[in-house]
């Protein structure tokens, strides 16, 4: 009964967070439409920020709580969904193709972020410390990282003469605006805490570590913004969003998320780290890989199942 509870207060935490970030993502983007910000802007921004809002919420308790493990796994796990699952679902419903600026700079940025993940928390292999941890320092450079991230993105759309699109909703009064976002904020909280507390109680339960949980059904949960954006997007024929969504994603879960999560409280380093890490490397490799195979710069059908073939093989993996 007890098992029941938890899945069914988890599942609730779930929903609760999505619609946290949905809400407030349309709040945020109302308002700054108001203020005459590009939808271009907008969309590499606040709702980037908002499908990694999940994530950030879960680390930020988790980290304060103290389930340490449960804020990497969310993070790592999270990231290696996004390409293996999310890209892997929208592939096989539309062959995607990906612009030549998100090849030369935001996959290696991703694999420069993922690369930076397993560094940091390898002090004992690499700087002959007692344990391994993401310290403090280590979380203050990567949010030093994003900053320059951020500049990257304001540079791109300055460099972007493409025309802008209206959306095609009728914008909300402000009055609504400010609602949704600071409804958005409270269900991002509340969600973010109902799920770390279950997801530590099932890991109890079931007898699976912290980190087990955080890399799978957490990391799941929390990339579900992700898998309905870019799997819609996919639908609409719309490949830019699909592909881009993922690898924005991706770069704020590690500089973001995983550095504002660092900042609170170091986050120690579990056993078996290092295979995860890996993982989540050589999927962004992967990824880079399937660009120049078959017809380049797209990621075909053939790819999608390989992706998802891969990801069941890992889940297989840390369950048993």
């Amino acid at each position: 009964m007890a098992l029941i509870l938890s899945f069914a207060l988890l599942a609730v935490g779930l929903v609760i967070l999505i619609l946290g970030a949905e809400w407030l993502v349309k709040g945020a983007s109302s308002i700054a439409r108001k203020y005459g910000i590009p939808p271009l802007v907008i969309g590499l921004t606040v709702v980037a920020f908002g499908t990694s809002m999940p994530e950030l919420s879960v680390n930020i308790y988790a980290a304060v709580s103290g389930a340490t493990g449960l804020a990497i796994g969310n993070v790592v796990g999270s990231n290696i969904a996004n390409i293996l699952l999310v890209l892997g679902a929208s592939a096989i419903i539309c062959s995607l193709s990906v612009k030549s600026s998100t090849v030369r700079w935001e996959i290696p940025l991703a694999l420069l972020a993922s690369v930076l993940v397993l560094v940091f928390g390898s002090d004992i292999l690499l700087d002959g410390g007692v344990t391994n941890v993401i310290t403090r320092t280590d979380g203050m450079a990567l949010l030093g990282l994003f900053a320059i991230f951020m500049f990257y993105i304001v540079a791109l759309f300055r460099s972007d003469a493409s025309p802008l699109e209206e959306e095609e909703e009728k914008p909300l009064t402000p009055l609504r605006a400010f609602l949704y976002t600071i409804v958005g904020l409270v269900a991002l909280t509340g969600g973010g805490r109902l799920l770390v507390d279950q997801a530590v109680s099932l890991a109890g339960v079931i007898g699976l570590s912290e980190a087990v949980i955080g890399l799978t059904v957490v990391a799941i949960g929390t990339s579900l913004p992700e898998l309905a954006t870019s799997v819609v997007a996919a639908w609409r024929k719309q490949v830019d969003i699909a592909v881009g969504n993922v690898i924005g994603s991706n770069i704020f879960n590690i500089f973001l998320v995983l550095g504002v999560s660092s900042v609170i409280a170091p986050l120690p380093v579990r056993e078996g780290f290092v295979v995860d890490a890996l993982v989540m490397i050589v999927a962004t490799v992967f990824l880079f890989v399937a660009l120049f195979l078959g017809k380049r710069g797209h990621i075909d059908r053939w790819q999608g199942i390989v992706f998802i073939l891969l990801y069941v093989g890992y889940v297989a993996y840390l369950l048993l």
